[in-house]
């Protein structure tokens, strides 16, 4: 099967160190839950966990299949945790404690008898069950994984899954379950654990293969980096050959500020793109593409075509996707630096506060959402290990801040769309196995049903689509095919018509500038399209662009102030929220407003317990 894995693999290979970063992400939770579940202990686990990563980069040539990597790692894993185990039996001396004041033995002695105590119920509990029950709850507990991860690890089913962590909880007292969860969050692996890995690797030198010789994992280059970029927690972004890396809004500080101290600027931009040195590069091979940016008819200014700058968003991620509902913009699930993320948070552009909300049940990115009835409808998606992209559908009741699982799309997949006209929600296209597709997929919320329609003429994904009068309008993206490591590349700029009444597709006028991870909104009969990506690494777009469907027309617009992509937009009474995504390396933390000058005019768009946190008044910024 086609992985992510080989290409990072043969990444690493071709002397890019900082590439084994991702690798470290996906893989050192299940790790660090299978070193314990054998070891009992966790400091042994952490040791072993970072040991089977600095063997396995050490020994990275060795991998004969590199879609292999995640078996390889568990079985390198195994033995270190048998080599554990073996020397604790044949290790017989008497360890003897140093004179010492008896303060500090006393302290020593209370903490460590404290410790042991919760060690004693917590095991005492897990030494109860049979050991199938056991690694599921560990997996879940100290693993953070979810069903669909520990299916794929463990190599049985999803019902499998549910069923035994079921019966292990069943089994269990309420309160022991709850010691374990807080115990077990405890001794999770700090997120330092990846940069801990990554300074070791830097250093030490391994076989390079020849570049020029056929893959051997049995995927295209292009395939591996589509993966790569997708697939991904981006803790690590990688900015060159050698590998230089950020953490972005990792190592953040958080200042409360009083009412009118965070800034906001209203900038009126000019039709003349502006190219910060943030915005390329001259060794990243994209002169071309930012040169073909200034390159748009210039077309007058109308009243409003202005962007602010608003309140940050409390998780800051990519691949998320938002939606508006009740005059409230609701940004749901994503990949932020630390893995997937299920967080639902509430907007409202009218007070520019955040809420925290009930998480989104299944840990996921590269999702898409759409509001029928004030009900927000959550499809599809990637998450951390999960061998195929999710089919699940999910409910968000805004009034209730509750979730309820819906009928599955017949079709996996993550970067797609969905639109709802006249009470119907239609799936297009996406990314799905190793490849873009093009099937469209109707859904029925007040049935629960799903049915097949026809298939969008041009295969693609990472595009972003809008309604207008009921049709349904798909913009850019990027095919089947070859895929650019610097600028350049088969990106489109195709626009399709689809009209749900007679399940037929018409060609519309292309959009000016070709792209994909963009993200489209309308109102007042417009569309407007902004950001994106057209190659070159870290590098996104701040373009906006205005389609007119009754016209069949192009107009440019004023650029966002931040250029963006892999991010989502919505629109609330006239205006245009983007937010969250990631450019120039980082991910992006304010919420940036375009006003269209069409006030009032909004329309919806497509791209356990609950927590009332407020964020309107917090101000995040990198140190």
């Amino acid at each position: 099967m086609k992985t992510a894995d080989g290409y990072i693999v043969n990444q690493c290979l071709n002397g890019d160190w900082s590439a084994f970063g991702m690798l470290v992400d996906k893989y050192k939770a299940s790790m660090y839950a299978l070193a314990y579940q054998k070891l009992h202990d966790f400091n042994d686990a952490e040791d072993v966990t970072q040991e089977a990563f600095i063997l396995a980069y050490r020994k990275l040539h060795t991998l004969k299949r590199y879609d292999n990597f995640f078996a390889w790692l568990y079985s390198i894993t195994s033995n270190l945790c048998k080599k554990v185990l073996l020397k604790r039996a044949e290790d017989s001396e008497i360890e003897y404690v140093e004179d010492q004041s008896s303060e500090t033995l006393n302290s020593l002695s209370m903490n460590a008898y404290r410790e042991e105590e919760a060690y004693k119920s917590v095991h005492e509990a897990l030494d109860s069950l049979p050991n199938i029950y056991q690694q599921v709850l560990m997996l879940y507990y100290l693993g953070g994984m979810c069903g669909e991860e520990m299916a794929q690890f463990l190599s049985i089913s999803h019902d499998t899954v549910r069923q035994r962590l079921s019966r292990a909880r069943a089994q269990l007292k309420e309160e022991v379950l709850a010691m374990m969860g807080a115990y077990f969050e405890q001794k999770k692996l700090q997120a330092s654990f990846t940069f801990r890995i990554i300074e070791m690797v830097k250093r030490i030198n391994i076989n390079p293969i020849n570049v020029s010789k056929s893959l051997p994992w049995g995927i295209s280059l292009a395939t591996g980096i589509i993966f790569t970029i997708l697939s991904f927690s981006p803790n690590i972004i990688n900015l060159g050959k050698i590998g230089n890396f950020i953490y972005s809004a990792l190592l953040t500080e958080t200042k409360v500020l009083r009412i009118g101290e965070i800034p906001m600027d209203v900038i009126k931009i000019s039709k003349i793109p502006f190219l910060s040195s943030q915005q390329g590069n001259e060794n990243c091979g994209n002169q071309k593409m930012l040169t073909n940016q200034n390159a748009f008819f210039m077309a007058p200014q109308m009243q409003g075509d202005t962007w602010t700058k608003k309140a940050d968003i409390p998780t800051p991620r990519n691949e998320l996707t938002t939606c508006d509902s009740g005059n409230k913009i609701y940004a749901i699930g994503g990949s932020s630096n630390f893995g997937y993320t299920p967080a639902t948070e509430e907007y409202d552009p009218e007070t520019d506060e955040w809420i925290k909300k009930a998480n989104m049940p299944t840990v996921r990115g590269g999702i898409v959402s759409c509001a029928v009835n004030g009900k927000i409808y959550v499809m599809g998606g990637y998450g951390q290990g999960q061998p195929i992209e999710f089919s699940i559908v999910e409910e968000y009741d805004p009034k209730s801040d509750k979730w309820e699982r819906k009928a599955d799309m017949p079709t996996g997949r993550q970067f797609f769309s969905t639109n709802a006209v006249n009470g119907r929600i239609y799936a297009i296209g996406g990314w799905r196995g190793g490849a873009a597709i093009s099937v469209v997929e109707e859904y029925d919320p007040e049935k629960d049903i799903w049915t097949v329609k026809t298939s969008m003429p041009d295969t693609r994904f990472g595009f972003s689509a809008s309604v207008v009068n009921g049709k349904i309008y798909v913009i850019g993206g990027y095919p089947i095919g070859g895929f650019p490591i610097g600028g350049g590349g088969d990106f489109l700029s195709t626009v399709e018509e689809y009209d749900p009444a007679t399940d037929t597709w018409t060609k519309k006028a292309d959009m000016s500038t070709a792209r994909m991870w963009l993200s489209a909104s309308a109102i007042n009969d417009k569309i407007y399209v902004i950001g994106g990506w057209a190659g070159g690494p870290g590098l996104a777009l701040s373009i906006v662009e205005e389609y007119d469907p009754a016209a069949d027309k192009w107009t440019r617009k004023a650029d966002a102030l931040t250029p963006r992509q892999r991010f989502s937009s919505s629109a609330v009474n006239g205006k245009v929220y983007a937010i969250g995504g990631d450019g120039n390396g980082q991910l992006i933390l304010p919420i940036e407003e375009y006003d269209t000058g069409f006030a009032g005019e909004g329309k919806n768009i497509t791209p356990k317990k609950k927590l009332p946190m407020t964020w309107g008044k917090i101000k995040q910024k990198n140190i």
